[in-house]
């Protein structure tokens, strides 16, 4: 079988990914986050064509299962923009569900995500091509593990990558010793989001030498030590020899965080990081980052 990414308008070669902005959200919508959700197609469509503006060619949209992922307008979304789109399956941490929605799906987690990743997400025939999962702040929960172990099982059963929300960039070697030794996924089909978050560049390298992708997700966040903090993390692992295991993406959970609204947004990404970046690394690791190991994070022999 042929390695292919799983987009919303269908499966591409990996390399078709271009510059990829590989964490982030067109639709969200949370009671964390009340009178903040991302519901808007207009809204999604500016800010998808802003960040075209910018030389960006594809996003992956890390919304799961229940958060108002809005799968059927993706589609003409990616095909007005040309930006491709890449959907999530998956749960998030329990705190942005209600408990019957959590009762609903106890014994059919995984058959959930494995029909969204093969048949489609509802009736919208839009395919999953990622297992988005979270863990807690230095540790994991019952739920955390319910959701890794569902999300472990759907990865056996079709090939898709599992990525992990890190609450606060924390827990990343309890995710990997869970998903990757006790679940048996291997490293490599594993993306763990929010690295930024938590700037110990020693669990960075410790969870790099798994073979995992690390993202470094969420620019112009102060209060999570992003932008300045960040360059160095990356820079440390690069020169540790991971570059080719690194990922960038823009985290917009929240409609004041939209370009389109006053925010940095999408465009954030490659209107500044990327340059920051590029004049600390070079243009060709960063070019790399961006527009090569995406590829190979989310290019799945499909099952």
């Amino acid at each position: 079988m042929v390695s292919a990414v799983r987009t919303v308008v269908g499966d591409v070669e990996p390399e078709r990914l271009g510059v990829c902005d590989a964490h982030d959200h067109l639709f969200f919508g949370s009671p964390q986050l009340p009178g903040q959700e991302l519901r808007d197609v207009s809204a999604a469509r500016a800010e998808l064509a802003a960040f075209r503006a910018q030389g960006g060619h594809s996003v992956v949209q890390w919304t799961p299962y229940g958060l108002g992922r809005r799968a059927a307008d993706l589609p003409p979304l990616s095909r007005e923009t040309g930006v491709l789109v890449v959907a999530a399956t998956g749960l998030h941490q329990a705190a942005h569900y209600d408990d019957r929605t959590l009762r609903g799906l106890r014994g059919r987690l995984a058959e959930l995500f494995v029909a969204e990743l093969t048949d489609g997400i509802g009736t919208s025939g839009v395919r999953a091509g990622l297992i988005k999962v979270a863990g807690g702040f230095h540790a994991l929960d019952a739920h955390a593990r319910w959701t890794m172990t569902a999300a472990a099982e759907a990865h056996h059963a079709t090939g898709a990558p599992i990525a992990v929300h890190l609450e606060l960039g924390t827990g990343a070697l309890d995710v990997l010793e869970l998903l990757c030794g006790e679940l048996g996924v291997a490293p490599y089909r594993v993306i763990l989001g929010h690295l930024n978050r938590s700037p110990d560049f020693v669990a960075h390298r410790q969870a790099a030498a798994s073979g995992c992708y690390l993202a470094f997700d969420g620019p112009s966040r102060a209060n999570h030590a992003t932008d300045w903090r960040m360059p160095d993390a990356v820079r440390a692992l690069a020169e540790a020899g991971h570059g080719d295991r690194l990922l960038l993406g823009g985290d917009t959970t929240t409609a004041a965080a939209r370009s389109v609204n006053g925010g940095p947004g999408m465009p954030y990404l490659l209107r500044r990081v990327r340059p920051r970046l590029a004049a600390e690394l070079g243009a060709d690791l960063v070019e790399r980052i961006m527009g090569e190991n995406p590829g190979r994070a989310l290019g799945v022999e499909w099952h």
